[in-house]
């Protein structure tokens, strides 16, 4: 399978997609062109040119011969139906944008539009990589001492065992190119970690991983508690479990920081002891902000997708389009196909032919 070199890699952009609009996006596109300078050598904003063509003059990259636009009539919202809107909006900038990754005319796309359609259109697109049935989503979570991998978090909610297989191999080889872990622990999320604890999907898995000594580092079944305790590198479960799991974390660590806040500023003495803790709240904002890994890719296609989060500001992502330009620079779908190949190969025929089953 063909990869780009890092000197050669080409980044489409849904420009229309996101909660803040157009101009975050070409805004952090200004931004990412300064920055990846050796690693990105074209930016192509997809989206609506009479939207697009005052905002590349505003912010100078009218002149920048690694900025182009590429016209596309229709935007794909927040409230469509996934597949069905993929479908019906033939001229939507996501769907432009991922055709041209089919085509050839990009390396990759990064998008912070609506999830759904991004997985369902990009899967019939693109489909999936030799040996891969179902894609994943990988997203990165901070923990005590960095970072780890949460795989599958909604691209594939009703996985088999030979698909969280695959899982664990995809998450584990990005953890290593995204994270720069250079043997990633993994472990499998369920509900004890003894012996035979779990749903017979669960068990049949685990059994699976231990299998795949030589591919990955399978340190075994992990309770929810323990993901934030540095004990794995990467987390695997199915995108149901997964996806709840992605979405309340989020919506606890704003709670936490509301109340916190709230809490802080409730009167004159309060406010003046933040003062003596400002750097070390700065430090805590810091550690659990989405900027630096403002991408999760979609793991097993046959072309390279990356969902920044809806609301992404063009910190986050531009930290999107640098995973973009790390996953292109380590041919990360090519390695990912070899290990597949040897994943398969180990498993029992009838797993190895239940991961191939549509």
């Amino acid at each position: 399978m063909a990869s780009a070199s890092a000197a050669t890699s080409r980044v489409a952009l849904d420009a229309m997609g996101g909660d803040k609009g157009p101009e975050e996006i070409v805004a952090a596109c200004a931004q990412a062109s300064r920055e990846l300078k050796s690693k990105i050598s074209e930016f192509i904003l997809v989206g609506d040119e009479k939207v697009l063509h005052p905002l590349v003059k505003q912010y100078e990259l009218d002149r920048n011969d690694r900025v182009s636009i590429r016209h596309a009539s229709e935007v794909i919202t927040m409230e469509d139906k996934p597949l069905r809107a993929f479908r019906q909006k033939k001229d939507s900038s996501m769907g432009r944008a991922v055709e041209m990754v089919k085509k050839g005319e990009a390396d990759a796309v990064v998008s912070c539009g609506n999830t759904g359609s991004l997985i369902a259109g990009g899967t019939i697109r693109l489909r999936t990589l030799a040996g891969v049935d179902r894609p994943a989503l990988a997203s990165v979570i901070p923990h005590q001492k960095g970072h780890f991998i949460l795989i599958d978090a909604g691209a594939n909610p009703e996985a088999k065992p030979a698909h969280l297989v695959h899982n664990a191999i995809m998450g584990s080889i990005y953890c290593r190119i995204g994270v720069g872990v250079k043997t990633p622990r993994v472990g499998l999320l369920t509900i004890g970690t003894e012996e035979g604890k779990g749903t017979e999907r669960i068990n049949e898995t685990h059994q699976l991983l231990k299998k795949m000594d030589k591919l990955i580092d399978y340190r075994g079944p992990i309770e929810g508690f323990q993901i934030f305790e540095n004990e794995v590198d990467v987390v695997v479960c199915d995108g149901f479990v997964g996806n709840i799991l992605l979405k309340t974390c989020e919506g606890m660590l704003k709670h936490l920081t509301g109340s916190l806040k709230a809490e802080l500023t409730k009167n004159l003495l309060r406010k003046l002891g933040v003062l003596l803790t400002l750097g070390a709240y700065k430090s805590f904002k810091a550690r659990f902000s989405p900027e630096k890994y403002g991408g999760a890719p979609l793991m097993g296609l046959g072309g390279n997708v990356l969902k920044a989060h809806g609301s992404s500001n063009r910190n986050a992502i531009c930290g999107a389009l640098r995973i973009a330009s790390e996953i292109l620079d380590k041919e990360m779908n090519n390695q990912i196909i070899e290990a597949i190949h040897e994943a398969n190969a180990i498993m029992e025929p009838e797993e190895a032919l239940n991961a191939l089953e549509t």
